[in-house]
């Protein structure tokens, strides 16, 4: 409603401008045009009324002797309505009289002569109004002593002038009143694509930008963002303001979710922690307090063995999470360069000293020793948990792959077993912090299956170091796959390659 008042304002303001506009220009031509035919029409005039009084001192000049003659008005071809007068030295009037229609001249009264009073023979036109005659136009002549006064009515010209008057305000009138419902059309069809425009902007105005999900804002139509016109710019302009407007919130909901996201992470990862913590701490209180009992309802021995396995399983869940906490804050890590080829290889001699039931392989697709700078320790303890895992949630006589491969970017190394697979449903979150198998897949129960932060510590690490990691798991074959940048590698001997030895099991 607001836009619609603004726009019919300046809808009227621009009409009212432009009339005023028009008025003006039809003013100045009337005047023009009024005043160029009365200079015309009082030069006509002037000119015919300097001939009478030019024949009146021709006729008058026939008799000197008479001062008062104006026999001369007798002539054939007098206007009706002239005037002519005779003058002495000093001039005054001596007799005037005035033709009449179809009537012999008669003489000027008093109050008419009176009027007359005042002109010189100096040959300059003047106007006068006569009572009872109306309005002249008047000269005097002098020639030799002759002086004689004509004049002319000026009705006619002062009727032409008025009759163009008249016609010039009619046409004016009708002329303004096409000329201004035209303006009012054209102004309205301009300035509506303004109004949409406008329309649009209170639109927009009114949607909940301050909370709620911000998106599919009104835009201004394609038709009104012609750049060709002013209120199309504007409409592009308000265009890109709105989807300015719509990145800048839609950016600002995605923090906010990141942060409600981060939040609900982080209560949830003390949740799990302090659980992690009170049960390794529960069963030690317990075992102290059967020892400080001293009941007989178990061996010292075995309970110093619980509480020392316990307190074991407690240290590493706290260096576990110290640990992610570094990382987390990006401390720097101890960088050098590590074939990781023999640190695969020195990881699988480990994981199959630890689980002998399962069968363990190594493969090396290498032409030539693969580097990474990084910190050789944390790079051991990726692949060294993933082994774990492959060892802890498969059965016995699942068969565990190793794999390095290298690009020329990167360094990729692969863990795969053929063994039962990740849940559907736990693959989405395998790499967030306590995330756990059901002990349906875990072959040794909880206790033997971890804390659930062994794939966290993996993929904080693997991310310290600039690469990514990534798992595919279905049943009877889980892949994970670690890609690491490799470091600029020297050219190998060609008699050196062929030497190598190709992919190998252990």
């Amino acid at each position: 409603m607001t836009a619609r008042l603004r726009s019919r304002s300046l809808r009227t303001r621009l009409l009212v401008f432009i009339t005023v506009v028009l008025v003006c220009v039809c003013a100045a031509m009337a005047l023009t045009t009024v005043f160029a035919q009365r200079a015309y029409l009082l030069g006509n005039l002037d000119d015919r009324v300097g001939d009478a009084a030019e024949r009146g001192v021709g006729g008058a000049a026939l008799h000197p002797e008479l001062t008062r003659d104006l026999t001369f008005l007798n002539e054939t071809g007098q206007p009706a309505g002239m005037l002519a007068a005779r003058l002495d030295a000093e001039g005054n009037i001596l007799s005037a009289a005035v033709v009449g229609q179809d009537t012999p001249p008669h003489s000027l009264t008093t109050a008419q002569t009176t009027a007359l009073k005042g002109i010189t023979p100096d040959g300059s036109t003047h106007t006068r109004t006569l009572p009872g005659l109306g309005t002249y136009r008047v000269t005097a002549l002098d020639a030799s002593g002759i002086r004689v006064l004509a004049g002319l009515p000026m009705d006619d010209v002062l009727d032409t002038i008025g009759g163009l008057v008249e016609v010039e305000i009619g046409v004016a009138a009708v002329g303004l009143t096409v000329a201004g419902c035209v303006c009012a059309v054209v102004i309205r069809r301009q300035l509506r694509p303004l109004g949409r425009v406008a329309a649009t902007a209170v639109e927009v105005s009114h949607a909940p930008l301050g909370r709620g999900q911000v998106t599919g804002l009104t835009r201004v139509p394609e038709r009104d963002t012609d750049s060709g016109s002013e209120a199309g710019q504007v409409g592009a302009a308000l265009n890109r303001m709105i989807d300015h407007v719509e990145a800048s919130l839609a950016e600002r909901q995605r923090s906010e979710e990141q942060v409600r996201r981060s939040e609900e992470r982080m209560r949830r990862f003390l949740a799990d922690a302090s659980h992690e913590l009170r049960t390794p701490l529960a069963s030690i209180a317990g075992y102290a307090e059967l020892m400080n009992r001293g009941t007989d309802r178990i061996e010292p021995g075995l309970a110093w063995r619980r509480v020392n396995a316990e307190s074991a399983r407690m240290r590493s869940l706290v260096e576990d999470l110290l640990l992610l906490a570094r990382l987390d804050e990006g401390r720097p890590l101890q960088p050098s360069e590590v074939d990781m080829a023999a640190l695969v290889a020195e990881a699988v001699w480990d994981a199959r000293a630890a689980g002998a039931g399962h069968q363990w392989q190594l493969e090396l697709a290498l032409d030539e020793p693969v580097l990474v700078l990084g910190d050789e320790t944390r790079l051991h303890q990726v692949v060294a948990n993933l082994l774990a895992n492959a060892r802890i949630h498969t059965p016995p006589g699942t068969t565990v792959t190793a794999t390095v491969e290298a690009t020329p970017a990167s360094c990729v190394i692969r863990v795969r077993d053929d063994g039962p697979g990740i849940p559907a449903d736990l693959l989405p979150t395998v790499f967030e912090r306590f995330t756990r198998a059901d002990t349906s897949r875990t072959r040794a129960g909880v206790l033997e299956g971890g804390s659930g932060l062994g794939l966290a510590i993996v993929s904080a690490i693997t991310t310290a170091h600039g690469g990514h990691i990534d798992v595919q798991s279905a049943p009877g074959r889980t892949e994970f796959t670690i890609a690491l940048p490799a470091t600029r590698l020297p050219a190998a001997d060609p008699a050196d390659a062929a030497a190598r030895p190709r992919p190998a099991s252990v």
